[in-house]
């Protein structure tokens, strides 16, 4: 039995959705189930081929919905879930119970387990916080700015590690990983820590590098970055440098980009970057 499952790359939440998801599956209706991934992108053409779906069952996690009739399962969270409105209404013809979708979730893993615990009677409390870290980090619901730029729990640290992987080989292994394993002993693998280690290197030099860039103003920080070899930054490093400031403004570069980027403290305006 060979289960398919397409995930949100790049992401945390999918790479969480997707070994939830796969624990639940072989525990509660496939035993025998093998499992293949593919990481997802969002691209402003999104299409599904039909070659993706090469399992006896495929599921999208965390991801757009597809009208492919060889999807069989279905969990998503996004307001964009739908790429159209024929999509969406193929999805409320749906009868199967397997495609599942509720924007009400801060995470695609926590609607996921609620559904394996309250419609299948699945428990699995060693997931347990990978579950919780899915809220916090997909909803970005951090208690504070130190929380969200330090770095300190190894969810935290993985996600850096998720979000900045070339290609989707060392994603679908901490997937794999994700299955059975804590994410302390993830994090502490020497395959992972030697990614790591030169991120982080370049998270602290970003954090540097806006300090030295940035002034604050009436509450609002501004800095520019374009020039410099910064490619992205943790969006909370302002609020962490300047946590009296309510907004930001500021200009990064990237390969293809240069983008002007204006946010709210979440933690004194109850805003969020945009």
């Amino acid at each position: 039995m060979l289960v398919r499952v397409l995930y949100h790359d790049h992401c945390f939440d999918g790479a969480a959705s997707a070994a939830f998801f796969s624990r639940f599956i072989k525990a509660v209706v496939h035993p025998d189930a093998t499992f293949r991934y593919t990481g997802m992108a969002h691209t402003a053409s999104q299409t599904f081929d039909p070659a993706l779906f090469d399992g006896d069952e495929n599921a999208i996690v965390d991801f757009k919905y597809a009208s492919d009739p060889h999807l069989t399962w279905w969990f998503d969270h996004h307001q964009s879930a739908f790429l159209n409105a024929s999509d969406q209404e193929h999805f409320q013809r749906d009868t199967s119970g397997r495609k599942l979708y509720d924007a009400s979730y801060k995470s695609c893993t926590a609607f996921i387990h609620d559904v394996a615990r309250d419609r299948f009677g699945f428990h699995a409390p060693d997931l347990d916080d990978l579950v919780h870290w899915s809220l916090i980090i997909d909803g970005a619901q951090y208690p504070d700015a130190k929380t969200a730029v330090e770095l300190g729990a190894p969810a935290m640290k993985l996600t850096l590690v998720i979000e900045a992987a070339k290609g989707s080989g060392i994603v679908q292994k901490i997937i794999g990983w994700m299955q059975h394993r804590q994410l302390s002993d993830i994090i502490a693998e020497p395959e992972i820590q030697a990614l790591y280690e030169p991120l982080y290197r370049r998270h602290v030099e970003s954090i540097d590098l806006i300090k030295s860039r940035a002034q604050q103003d009436d509450g609002v920080v501004f800095f520019d970055l374009a020039g410099y070899e910064i490619e992205g930054y943790n969006k909370f490093v302002p609020y962490y440098l300047f946590p009296s400031s309510t907004y930001t403004v500021s200009v990064s570069p990237s390969s293809f980009r240069t983008k002007i980027s204006v946010g709210s403290n979440p933690w004194n305006s109850g805003g969020a970057e945009a």
